[in-house]
């Protein structure tokens, strides 16, 4: 078994599962999305993103690059999330989550589009 494949599989999928567990719950309350559980997110999914450089062929770009999408929506979602919170001062409305939540939801759809492409490749190098 490779120890370095196990934990970049690890890491892929921990950001699937924490970005969904953002994710999931009415995309308008508040307190079905915990702050903590987006920062957890964007951190794995940064520390997936660092693990994808590595890699220098196609798959590896295209890894890659579901990753940059990941956390480029997240950090899109923490930053609308603190300037509803700190810049406006007016606290989190429900426009306000539905647009913190939907950044999520395209962050989700990136880390999935990862684990599929993760398996594939593994069924791939099994033959």
């Amino acid at each position: 078994m490779n120890k370095e494949k196990v934990i970049f599989a690890f890491f892929i999928i921990l950001a699937l599962t924490l970005n969904f567990g953002f994710f999931i719950g009415d995309i308008d309350n508040p307190l079905h999305h915990h702050a903590f559980e987006l920062f957890a997110a964007i951190v794995v999914n940064l520390i997936a993103t660092v693990l994808k450089f590595g890699d220098r062929t196609h798959l590896g770009a295209v890894l890659l690059a579901t990753s940059l999408v990941a956390d480029l929506q997240l950090l899109g979602a923490a930053a609308v999330w603190a300037v509803a919170l700190y810049g406006m001062g007016s606290g989190t409305h429900e426009g306000t989550m539905v647009s913190v939540v939907s950044l999520a939801g395209g962050a989700l759809v990136a880390n999935i589009v990862s684990v599929v492409l993760l398996v594939a490749e593994t069924m791939a190098v099994r033959r």
